[in-house]
């Protein structure tokens, strides 16, 4: 038998620790989302300049993309 199996408090302690990754990781997300946004516009700008209109102008949604989804996430960061 497990001492800690069906301890009140573990679930308790389980819990806030998964809070506090959970607000850590919406702001690495946030974060990483970000830089890899601008990254994506600057490579969407390179390929409209090389001539590939197309490809940049995909490129420029997927940054559009990230940037909806940084937003969700910010948005996700008020509820915790």
């Amino acid at each position: 038998m497990h001492m800690h199996e069906g301890h009140p408090g573990n679930g308790e302690n389980q819990a806030s620790g998964d809070i506090q990754t959970l607000k850590v990781l919406l702001a690495h997300w946030i974060e990483h989302n970000k830089s890899h946004e601008e990254n994506f516009r600057k490579w969407a700008e390179k390929a409209k300049n090389l001539g590939k209109d197309e490809c940049g102008e995909y490129i420029k949604k997927a940054a559009d993309l990230l940037l909806k989804a940084s937003e969700a996430l910010f948005e996700a960061k008020k509820y915790i």
